[in-house]
């Protein structure tokens, strides 16, 4: 998979992508990402990637053309699955968008800034719209490395253990139950003796059981869907 962000402060994204999970899958090849600073296709002499906007209000707009220059010049390379808008008012990203992305071959993340992208950007090129929760952050950037790690290690061959991301939260609209590990008692907290007893078909099953009364005493929504 290949990743193109385009992203107005690129130095953001350095140490989100050079450690853990990414790093690792980047560095077996399962995954390319590069990020392109907004500025480099900049207007004029200032290298003028926002202004004002029509209609009067607060807050800069980004331009049209140098986004449009720059998706253009990344289109003549390849072709590209998907072209993503990160934004706080778009659909919220959940585990089904993520599988499904995880499936993709080219993708390009546009992260928004100071008032948004001119809305023709979104209307003539954004393929999908994303949002990681009903707040604002200052920039697109910490939405775009969230789902650049919740993509990429559904990948298989990014995590060792393949079966560790099937059974995450919200695969399959529960959360996961608890876990435990060493030691057994640990000042008089125990762990659950099933978990002890080696009777594996019994422990999945006390495992289904919590996840399903985990689900329904805080998300209770994720039962309807």
């Amino acid at each position: 998979m290949r990743i193109d962000i385009i992203s107005v402060v690129p130095n953001l994204l350095e140490s989100p992508f050079n450690h853990s999970i990414v790093k690792r899958a980047k560095d077996k090849g399962l995954v390319e990402i590069v990020v392109h600073d907004l500025r480099e296709y900049g207007l004029g002499n200032y290298k003028q990637i926002d202004d004002t906007q029509f209609g009067g209000g607060a807050g800069m707009v980004m331009m049209i053309e140098p986004i449009v220059n720059c998706i253009k010049k990344l289109q003549l390379q390849r072709s590209y699955d998907e072209i993503i808008y990160m934004t706080p008012d778009a659909q919220t990203l959940n585990q089904a968008t993520a599988n499904t992305l995880s499936l993709k071959e080219n993708i390009v993340i546009l992260t928004g800034h100071y008032k948004g992208v001119d809305q023709r950007i979104r209307d003539k090129y954004i393929t999908k719209e994303i949002s990681i929760g009903d707040y604002v952050l200052t920039g697109g950037e910490l939405a775009a490395a969230v789902l650049v790690d919740a993509t990429i290690r559904l990948i298989p061959g990014v995590i060792g253990d393949e079966q560790s991301a099937l059974t995450d939260s919200f695969q399959d609209n529960l959360l996961s139950p608890p876990v435990y590990t060493r030691p057994a008692n640990f000042e008089g907290m125990k762990v659950p003796d099933i978990l002890l007893s080696g009777n594996f078909p019994k422990i999945e099953d006390w495992r289904s059981d919590k996840a399903y009364e985990r689900t329904q005493q805080i998300r209770p929504d994720l039962l309807n869907e």
